[in-house]
């Protein structure tokens, strides 16, 4: 009797699984919805160029916003305006200084570039996480099998931190039909060459501060 009770009961449970109007979870699956989100944002500097060069200073000035934005790998820089290619050669030459090449065309910015002036602009794009960490589930009972609020919040906000280019989030790169060997074994040669770690022993130091 007691075995056809606890058969019953099962089964009234399975069916309730299945039945009509019963809530059905996205976050029931391997897939995290905490997933980097890439943002992008131009940055624009106006400087004087009459006759399709720099006016004296402006370099300089330029130089200055650059080390104020941290301009750095991932970002890109374009030339805006009806300029001659002085301007440009030497945006390009303090560009060039932080490893940056100016790239062709330019976004569109608001306002328009007046004459005798050149629009340097800056386009950055960020990667982050948002909502992480998120601890909103706390101590709930889960008896619906759901995945944790902050599931892929570790693993994926340091991945948005360690990219180099957050493009590279978006989509793959196009190759230049040349390839190097030396780049491609480069990291596996440098992994057979690196000595094991610990194989040179345990230090027989304390602590700081310790005894």
């Amino acid at each position: 009797m007691r075995s056809t009770v606890a058969t019953l009961v099962l089964a009234g449970l399975l069916a309730g699984c299945g039945a009509p109007g019963a809530v059905t979870r996205e976050d029931r699956g391997l897939a995290v919805v905490n997933v980097p989100v890439v943002t992008s944002a131009n940055y624009v500097f106006d400087a004087a160029a009459p006759g399709g060069m720099l006016a004296p200073g402006e370099a300089q000035r330029l130089n200055g916003w650059f080390q104020g934005l941290g301009l750095a790998y991932g970002d890109r820089v374009y030339v805006d305006g009806s300029y001659g290619d002085g301007a440009r050669g030497q945006v390009a030459e303090v560009a060039g200084r932080y490893g940056m090449l100016v790239q062709s065309g330019a976004p569109i910015t608001a306002g328009v570039v007046q004459p005798g002036m050149v629009r340097v602009v800056v386009s950055r794009l960020r990667a982050q996480v948002p909502d992480c960490p998120n601890w909103s589930n706390g101590d709930k009972l889960n008896y619906e099998n759901r995945s944790m609020p902050g599931l892929g919040c570790g693993v994926n906000t340091n991945l948005a931190a360690m990219v180099a280019n957050p493009e590279d989030l978006i989509h793959g790169r196009d190759g230049s039909g040349v390839s190097d060997s030396d780049t491609a074994t480069k990291a596996l040669e440098y992994y057979r060459s690196a000595p094991l770690t610990g194989s040179k022993g345990l230090q027989d130091i304390s602590p700081k501060g310790g005894k």
